[in-house]
């Protein structure tokens, strides 16, 4: 007796799990049909707010330790100089140290080393201040403009929102076109895109300004960055 019972409740548990294989089957079958995959998005044109610079100092000597020294007290000088615009960030680059040998020979002719200084603010005005002041010892690589991490994460939030109305209207258009009353939202991914301008590459021969030059800043143009949010999804149209 009790162990058809046994069997009995076997046999029905084996039931039930067919049975619930068989509808969560069914369920995954019915989500595939009048499945459909389309995208939309939201774009901006957003001005640039932050300014990137990249200076550098180019020295040789014969005497590697006497390069350094003087590269070393050159990139202090300019940290110390920069102490005047708390609202730049100011960080060291790469400094590289190399041996220069004589064309016809392996004879060593010298030492060359050079050192960057990175710059980053949305203060252009302090920015291209301490720019000018640096030019009387550094040479500007390039500077760029970009759009800071506080607007681009602010402009991003509101195409977000508008991505996803553009993804909704598009949504209802294409259950219409197929005949449809409604539609069930399957899944829905954000993707950001964010163009900005290439860097102003100066070269050598225009990057160091003279003293009196270096006296007022230069004025600058930071241009504008698009800023697009893409939406792609899939929907379900019944």
């Amino acid at each position: 007796m009790n162990k058809s019972k046994h069997m009995n409740i076997k046999q029905l548990a084996t039931i039930l799990l067919v049975s619930g294989a068989s509808t969560l089957s069914m369920a995954d079958d019915a989500i595939k049909y009048n499945i459909l995959n389309f995208q939309a998005e939201a774009t901006r044109q957003v001005s640039n707010d932050e300014m990137h610079a990249v200076l550098f100092i180019e020295k040789s000597h014969k005497q590697p330790a006497e390069l350094s020294a003087q590269i070393t007290q050159l990139m202090n000088q300019a940290l110390n100089v920069a102490k005047k615009y708390p609202q730049v960030k100011v960080e060291t680059g790469s400094q590289t140290t190399y041996p220069v040998y004589d064309n016809d020979s392996t004879k060593l002719k010298e030492w060359r080393g050079r050192a960057e200084i990175n710059l980053e603010s949305t203060d252009f005005k302090a920015a291209s201040q301490l720019v000018s002041e640096l030019q009387q010892n550094f040479q500007t690589q390039s500077i760029n403009f970009t759009v800071s991490d506080a607007q681009r994460k602010k402009v991003e939030n509101e195409l977000m929102t508008e991505a996803s109305k553009n993804f909704q209207q598009r949504a209802q258009i294409l259950s219409q076109a197929w005949n449809k009353s409604s539609y069930n939202l399957v899944s829905l991914n954000f993707n950001t895109n964010n163009s900005y301008p290439q860097p102003l590459m100066i070269g050598a021969a225009m990057a160091k300004f003279s003293r009196a030059e270096a006296a007022d800043a230069q004025n600058m143009a930071a241009g504008e960055s698009k800023i697009t949010v893409n939406a792609n999804g899939s929907i379900q149209i019944k």
